[in-house]
């Protein structure tokens, strides 16, 4: 079992940064690759970035240059950097682990509550 929980998400301003942050716990964590999504009102999830405990990562293109996902071993943290923010980012944006380096939702197993990131114009 895998356990997430988000935090950092807001209302900000086009343009403005946020940092998301993901605590994973769990006695099997380190075995699953983690990953953010998101979604916005009345669209299916969307990849965002995904991240190996060894450091592998892969940001969608949306994204790519404007967001970084990183993570800490040691307090078993997954973050993302958002910056230069548009209106289109704003959605749900959801922690998931899983057992293959992926962009595909179904292949995640365990998902955080989500925290709301809003951008206004």
């Amino acid at each position: 079992q895998v356990q997430l929980i988000e935090s950092g998400g807001g209302l900000v301003q086009a343009g403005d940064s946020l940092r998301l942050s993901c605590a994973a716990s769990g006695p099997t964590v380190k075995n699953y690759a983690m990953a953010w999504f998101r979604q916005a009102p009345g669209k299916e999830r969307e990849f965002v970035s995904v991240i190996t405990w060894s450091g592998g990562k892969l940001h969608a293109e949306s994204v790519l240059g404007r967001f970084t996902i990183s993570r800490d071993s040691a307090k078993n943290m997954i973050y993302l950097q958002m910056n230069s923010l548009r209106p289109e980012d704003t959605a749900v944006y959801y922690c998931a682990a899983g057992g293959k380096f992926s962009s595909r939702d179904n292949d995640y197993e365990y998902w955080g509550q989500g925290t709301q990131v809003t951008v206004s114009s």
